[in-house]
């Protein structure tokens, strides 16, 4: 997500670090290619011209230029300009004072509004709510479905009448919400390929019939320009609560995470960050902001643990460090939880510092699936007690496994040292050491 931008920020700012004393002329040339930057990264005209003229203001006061390191303070100050670029804080989704909380979606076709209205039924009801997705999409061939079926996945109840009036759909979905006791609804509408009066009369219809307590626009991040464009129209007509920006795993570039809410005056609520239904994130402007200028993520990080982790397994599996009775079964335990939070490499980049030694290295996420495959080759007395592989037990292993007695030697290897320092951690603190996956405290 964003990496291009992030990788020619880093290029301007290791220039200005370079410099023992700032002007305002290596100032005004930094500021320049932090300028083409952002103009690459498709950041609106006048969106990036303001931001530099609000940094150039701020980045040649005497503090900046007397300062021990005059180039980390300029850094500080792209990143809080960032931040207010982006909406200084989170804005939380609205809910009503009486359930059921509505919550409609707007956006052109296949900018990935029915997926989102998944992720969002997910992201609730991990968070105690119970919702309800209404099919309110009766035009697009299969859309009612897709819903359906991403309904079904997660055991979440879908409301469809069929091809039916969107508005009346919308309307009784209210009263279907109250008998299965749901507290809120999540109404999909529908799109079309570029904006349409229909279109746009229909959505207004709809938001007049139900008084949505929240109406998100959901724009496709890979746009860019076409997204702030889009949205922009849409905010004037229908005047919308806040913007959701999908496929921003996709992104290189970012325009429409940094124009969007200058333009629209519209605060970003979640993003999309893959195609998996728990990929979604709640907007934290300071965390993108950091993100972008390459200083990681840990409190995303943190609570993606967090949102994972099994806490009862936690427990038992700290007795077991303690006891020392770890075994391959809890190795593979804490592997397939990682595998929950996300991709390896997104993990990755949200430790400050390792994103910048990633830059261009390509994360080989083979390796986990090698070491399942090895792990779930084995019987179940030998995940419990390792020590019995020898060399025919772990040519075996290699044989049914589709891989190497050397792959086996060295997984054994990496796993006999963690025992190690998983049996030193546990000694000197005691406690706390299984709270995160992989030993991660």
């Amino acid at each position: 997500m964003l990496e291009d931008l992030t990788l020619k920020l880093e290029a301007a700012f290791k220039r200005l670090r370079g410099y023992g004393k700032l002007s305002e002329k290596n100032i005004a040339d930094s500021l320049k290619e932090i300028r083409r930057a952002l103009l690459e990264a498709d950041v609106n005209y006048k969106v990036a011209k303001d931001f530099i003229e609000e940094v150039q203001k701020k980045a040649i006061g005497e503090e900046v230029l007397r300062s021990v390191t005059p180039g980390q303070m300029v850094v500080k100050i792209v990143h809080d300009e960032l931040v207010r670029l982006l909406g200084n804080t989170a804005m939380q989704v609205k809910t009503a004072g009486i359930p059921p909380t509505i919550i409609m979606l707007s956006g052109l076709q296949g900018s990935g509004k029915t997926t989102f209205a998944a992720k969002l039924a997910k992201f609730l009801q991990k968070r105690g709510h119970k919702p309800m997705l209404v099919a309110g999409d009766v035009y697009r061939p299969a859309a009612i479905q897709q819903l359906k079926i991403l309904g079904s996945g997660l055991e979440i109840p879908v409301y469809d009448e069929g091809t039916g009036d969107p508005v009346q759909i919308a309307f009784n979905s209210i009263s279907a919400a109250r008998q299965k006791f749901c507290d809120t609804i999540i109404l999909d509408t529908a799109g079309r390929l570029h904006i349409d009066q229909q279109m746009m009369n229909e959505l207004v219809k709809i938001k007049l019939r139900v008084r949505p307590h929240e109406i998100l626009f959901v724009a496709d991040g890979m746009t860019g320009q076409d997204a702030v464009n889009t949205a922009k129209e849409f905010s004037e007509q229908l005047d919308f609560d806040g913007v959701v920006l999908t496929k921003m795993d996709g992104d290189a570039r970012g325009g429409a995470a940094l124009s969007i809410r200058a333009v629209t005056g519209k605060p970003i609520k979640f993003i999309g960050i893959g195609e998996k239904p728990d990929e979604i994130e709640q907007f934290y402007p300071d965390r993108l902001a950091g993100r972008i200028l390459g200083m990681g993520d840990v409190v995303t990080f943190v609570e993606k643990a967090q949102d994972t982790i099994d806490k009862e397994k936690a427990a038992k599996l700290e007795e077991k460090f303690k006891k020392a009775e770890f075994d391959l079964d809890d190795f593979l335990g804490q592997l397939q939880q990682i595998k929950k939070m996300g991709s390896l490499e997104s993990l990755l980049k949200m430790i400050p510092g390792v994103g910048k030694q990633l830059s261009g290295a390509q994360v080989d996420e083979r390796g986990l699936i090698k070491v399942e495959a090895i792990i779930n080759s084995m019987t179940r007395n030998e995940r419990s007690n390792p020590r019995i592989l020898n060399g025919s037990r772990r040519k075996r292993i290699a044989l049914g496994s589709g891989t190497s007695v050397q792959d086996v030697n060295r997984l054994m290897n990496q796993f006999d040292q963690m025992k190690k320092m998983m049996k030193r951690m546990t000694g000197k603190s005691g406690r706390g050491f299984a709270r995160m996956p992989m030993g991660f405290a």
